[in-house]
C-alpha cells in the first residue's frame, strides 16, 4: 500500500503567529498485506456479556444505602438464598457493599472452562471499589442466556482519599476495576463454521479494489472461480465440507498476501489540536490564493499633568491611548494544474498561516471546487 502523508502543527509565541510545520512524507512502494490483517471470517466474532452483582469487603467506601435501595434489596435476596431472612423494617447500613455491573467479551470458539477478563463498574454512589471482592455473578448475552460466571478479587488502579475537613483527592477512577481471568465460560456460542457453507471474508475497510484483488489472489492460488467478490466488503470462497479441512484451508488462505487499493483522497483536520493530515492522492485544480491578516494594537499609558506654578489648578493623571493598525502583507500563490501534495505543502509554508487561517483556506478551496479531496473535520 502506498502512503504519503503530511502532518502540520502550529503554535503562537508573543504577539505573532509563528508557523511550525512538521512534514513527515513517507513514500512507500506498493506493499502487500496478509489477508488475516485486512479481513476477518464472517461469523467468527466475539460476543458481549453483561451481569449485575455485588462487591463486598470494602473499607467503608461502598454504597450509601439510604440513596441506593436496590443495593439493600439485592443483598437481602442473596441472603434468602442461604436461608437467612432479614426482619422487615430493619435499617441496614452496609458501607462495605456496592452494586456493580460486570462486563466481559466472549471470544469466538470459547469453550466451557476457559477464563475471561472482566471489568467491574459501580452503578451507585460507592466511593471506591479498592480491596473489594465480586460475588458470584452470572454473565448473560443478548439472548438472555448465561454464558459465563464471574467472581474474584478486584484490581483497582484508582485511589480516593478524604480529609477530616471535607477535602478530597481522587487519582484515576476508583469506582471501576478489573479481574484478570475472573470469569469462567459455561456455555459455547454456536457458529455455522462447521456447517459446510462457503467461507466469506469481510474486509476491515470497504474498498472495491481491495475486494477484487483479494478474490484474484485466492483464485490464482486455488484456481479460477474459487473466490467471488460480493461487494466492497465481502468475498465468498468455496471451501471443503470437512471441519478439519476447513481449518487447514483458512490457515492457508489467511497467509496469502494481497496489495490493498489506495485510499481515497482526504484531508483530515483536527480543530482542537491544530493538526492537519493530507493524503497522498490529494490534488488541487488551478487556483490563486492570497492570505493576509490585520493586527490592531491598543496601548494605554498614564501621564501626569501639572499646573503652572502660579496657577490655581491641581495635578491630575491623564490617560493616553495609542491605537495602531498593521496589516500583514502576504504574497499570492498559485496552484498549477494537478498540483501534488508537495506543491501544496511548499505553498502553505511560503505564505505562513495560523491554524484557523489554514483551515479557512482549505475550506475555501473545497467550496471553490479546487480541492480534489474529501474534507473531514474531527
Amino acid at each position: 500500500m502506498s502512503m504519503l502523508g503530511v502532518v502540520v502543527r502550529f503554535s503562537m509565541r508573543s504577539l505573532y503567529w509563528i508557523t511550525a510545520i512538521a512534514l513527515f512524507a513517507i513514500s512507500v512502494a506498493a506493499q502487500a498485506e496478509r489477508i488475516k490483517d485486512i479481513a476477518s471470517v464472517a461469523g467468527v466474532r466475539a460476543n458481549q456479556l453483561v451481569g449485575y452483582g455485588l462487591v463486598v469487603g470494602l473499607d467503608g467506601t461502598g454504597d450509601q444505602t439510604t440513596q441506593s435501595p436496590f443495593t439493600v434489596q439485592s443483598f437481602n435476596s442473596m441472603l434468602k438464598q442461604f436461608g437467612i431472612t432479614v426482619p422487615e423494617g430493619a435499617r441496614m447500613q452496609m458501607k462495605n457493599v456496592a452494586a456493580v455491573m460486570v462486563q466481559a467479551e466472549l471470544p469466538a470458539f470459547a469453550k466451557p472452562g476457559q477464563t475471561l477478563d472482566i471489568t467491574v463498574s459501580s452503578i451507585s454512589n460507592a466511593k471506591s471499589l479498592r480491596g473489594g471482592s465480586l460475588l458470584m455473578t452470572p454473565l448473560k448475552g443478548l439472548d438472555g442466556k448465561v454464558y459465563a460466571v464471574a467472581q474474584g478479587n478486584l484490581v483497582v488502579g484508582g485511589l480516593s482519599a478524604t480529609g477530616a475537613d471535607g477535602s478530597r483527592i481522587t487519582v484515576n477512577v476508583p469506582s471501576a476495576g478489573r479481574i484478570p481471568g475472573g470469569a469462567l465460560v459455561e456455555r459455547m456460542v454456536e457458529t455455522n463454521f462447521t456447517a459446510g457453507q462457503p467461507i466469506v471474508f469481510n474486509l476491515n475497510r470497504a474498498d472495491f479494489t481491495t475486494a477484487n484483488r483479494l478474490a484474484q489472489a485466492i483464485n490464482k492460488f486455488l484456481g479460477p472461480d474459487t473466490a467471488r467478490p460480493l461487494d466492497a466488503v465481502s468475498v465468498m470462497v468455496d471451501s471443503p465440507q470437512n471441519p478439519a479441512q476447513r481449518v487447514d484451508f483458512i490457515a492457508m488462505l489467511e497467509n496469502l498476501e494481497v496489495t490493498p487499493g489506495e485510499e481515497a483522497a482526504r484531508v483530515i483536520i483536527n480543530s482542537r489540536t491544530g493538526t492537519i493530515v493530507v493524503g497522498k492522492n490529494v490534488r488541487v485544480s488551478p487556483v490563486a490564493v492570497t492570505h493576509g491578516s490585520l493586527t490592531v494594537t491598543v496601548a494605554e499609558s498614564l501621564t501626569v499633568s501639572q499646573p503652572n506654578p502660579l496657577g490655581q489648578g491641581t495635578t491630575v493623571v491623564v490617560p493616553s491611548t495609542n491605537i495602531t493598525a498593521e496589516e500583514k502583507t502576504n504574497p499570492m500563490f498559485k496552484f498549477a494544474p494537478g498540483a501534488s501534495l508537495d506543491d501544496i505543502v511548499r505553498s502553505v509554508n511560503n505564505v505562513g498561516a495560523s491554524p484557523s487561517d489554514l483551515m479557512a483556506i482549505l475550506e475555501a478551496l473545497k467550496q471553490a471546487g479546487a480541492l480534489k479531496a474529501e474534507l473531514v473535520v474531527i
